[in-house]
């Protein structure tokens, strides 16, 4: 099979999507999950407070007796969440929300990416904790050929299903990155390189997320909050790793 897409040899790599995380996985031992406006930021927020996360790739009845399943509490969609149920892929909500020990997080991209991990560690990673997660890696001994990690920017969905590249999962992706480098250096693919030069080359990531397509998304539909929450630019210092089936803190 053509290996080329997997930039073997270089000890960090960057790629996109469910696709670009199943392709990579096969060769690295660590994918880094990068979902800046939902997912990961989401677990950020809940793990912050205790609360381990099993994602999920569908909210759909399958996601209920997965819920059940697991003794957790089920996350509803974004504009679904109520009273009732009030956690969600918002991290403003989540962030409100009572507290909950398990809470399953469906996400068709950021859940898609952990899923394709097979054997690999799996890390959560947004704007939040680009540093945390890159001074981690740096710690555990990734970033080299023999132990490569592989960076995955979730990007959205157009209408027909199709990824549509999201500037604030490149901003996110490039921000660990630049941390894993400035602790370990090492070779990088052209690929991570660019990513890293384009979070590194942009004067303010805030101005930038909040004035993507995503950002305005979110804003015009009454989610400025979650935009906020997501581009507070290493606020925490939690790493979620995927251990048992959930995100949880590590040291």
């Amino acid at each position: 099979m053509d290996d080329w897409f997997l930039q073997a040899g270089s000890g960090a790599r960057f790629d996109w999507g469910p696709v670009g995380a199943r392709r990579l996985a096969a060769d690295v031992a660590c994918l880094v999950v990068v979902d800046v406006l939902s997912f990961t930021t989401s677990v950020t927020v809940a793990v912050e407070s205790g609360t381990r996360v099993f994602p999920y790739a569908w909210h759909d009845e399958s996601a209920v007796k997965f819920a059940d399943a697991m003794g957790a509490q089920l996350a509803a969609g974004r504009r679904t969440a109520s009273p009732d149920s009030p956690w969600s892929l918002s991290p403003a909500a989540l962030r409100n929300a009572p507290f909950v020990p398990r809470l399953v997080l469906p996400s068709p991209n950021g859940s898609s990416i952990a899923a394709a991990a097979g054997g690999s560690v799996v890390v959560a990673a947004c704007l939040r904790n680009a540093t945390a997660v890159g001074n981690w890696l740096a710690h555990h001994g990734y970033g080299t050929p023999e132990r490569a990690v592989a960076v995955i920017a979730s990007g959205e969905r157009w209408p027909d299903g199709s990824l549509r590249p999201a500037l604030e999962d490149l901003l996110g992706a490039g921000a660990v990155l630049s941390a894993l480098r400035e602790q370990r250096g090492g070779s990088m693919s052209p690929e991570a390189a660019a990513a890293v030069a384009c979070f590194e080359a942009t004067r303010d990531v805030t101005a930038a997320v909040a004035d993507s397509a995503s950002g305005r998304e979110l804003s015009y539909g009454g989610f400025a909050d979650d935009v906020g929450i997501a581009t507070e630019l290493d606020a925490c210092g939690i790493v979620p790793v995927l251990t048992d089936g959930a995100f949880t803190a590590v040291g």
